[in-house]
């Protein structure tokens, strides 16, 4: 048993944190589907997703952040965790672990807020009717409207066609217009509470500043630091001596090095300034 256990343990410290995220989405969806199928029929889960009303969200507010990770649907669950995986793998191959946590969770937030604010402000208006709100699509949101906002020039393929990442962006945000007067108006809502969320964080940390630093305590306490993801950074020693080091020692920092200055090129010139090699590599670092 404690060798299964172990197993179990270094195959999770091998995800990075998109992939945790996703297996969170699945296990919360397996039990609570559990449990409405022994509650039985007119069962809701009420104490995870988001009520509208600021006395119900009073009396639970940590639903703010679980309804991120609440889905009634199997349909609903696969298509929002097939959309997380492939953008989130092209987050973690550019940016820090931290930062791409914090992009999803300020997403989430934010859909939570936007949603509450604005059945609070204009009661009678378009969320009058809808139910509380489930699922993880405000803050995968965030994750794409963050990259669209600060790689716009980035070239992307569909198929035979190859545009900027920019035009995703705008049309998912064309797309959704719509869905503010449809059965999913709470939803839609939410959604442009993600897309502000990303794209503001994108300029902001473009021009220097990250607005999610306040969660670094946060999320280093609960990670304990201890648990390896996968990330590209840049180093935080200025200097080092590597006199009577192994060889080993060697090529570590030099991958370092390529690693720091790569990510220095993009932040002064865009990642579109990255010959194809570079790209490569910075890719292969992620993994």
């Amino acid at each position: 048993m404690t060798s299964l256990n172990q197993d179990i343990k270094d195959k999770l410290s091998r995800l990075n944190v998109f992939e945790k995220i996703i297996l969170a989405n699945g296990i919360v969806f397996l039990l609570s589907s559990i449990t409405l199928k022994l509650q039985g029929s007119g069962a809701n889960l009420e104490w995870l997703s988001l009520s509208k009303s600021l006395s119900d969200l009073a009396s639970r507010p940590w639903t703010i952040l679980t309804y991120g990770f609440t889905h009634y649907s199997l349909v609903h669950l696969f298509f929002n965790m097939v959309v997380l995986y492939f953008f989130g793998r092209s987050f973690s191959n550019l940016f820090k672990t931290n930062v791409s946590l914090k992009v999803y969770i300020l997403g989430i937030l934010s859909g939570a807020f936007a949603f509450v604010f604005v059945y609070n402000i204009y009661p009678s208006g378009i969320l009058e009717t809808v139910g509380p709100l489930v699922g993880a699509s405000a803050g995968i949101r965030a994750i794409i409207i963050f990259l669209c906002a600060y790689l716009p020039q980035k070239e992307v393929r569909f198929f035979t066609f190859q545009f900027p990442l920019k035009y995703i962006g705008i049309a998912l945000v064309l797309f959704d217009v719509p869905g503010l007067f449809s059965q999913n108006t709470g939803g839609s809502v939410a959604h442009f509470g993600g897309y502000i969320l990303g794209y503001f964080y994108a300029k902001q940390l473009q021009n220097g500043t990250d607005i999610g630093v306040f969660m670094d305590r946060i999320i280093s306490y609960f990670s304990g630091m201890s648990m390896p993801l996968k990330t590209v950074h840049r180093t935080k020693s200025k200097s080092a001596s590597f006199a009577g080091k192994k060889k080993e020692d060697f090529d570590r920092y030099t991958h370092q090095k390529q690693i720091d200055l790569i990510l220095d090129k993009i932040s002064k010139s865009g990642y579109e300034s990255l010959t194809q090699a570079e790209k490569d590599f910075l890719f292969r670092a992620g993994k």
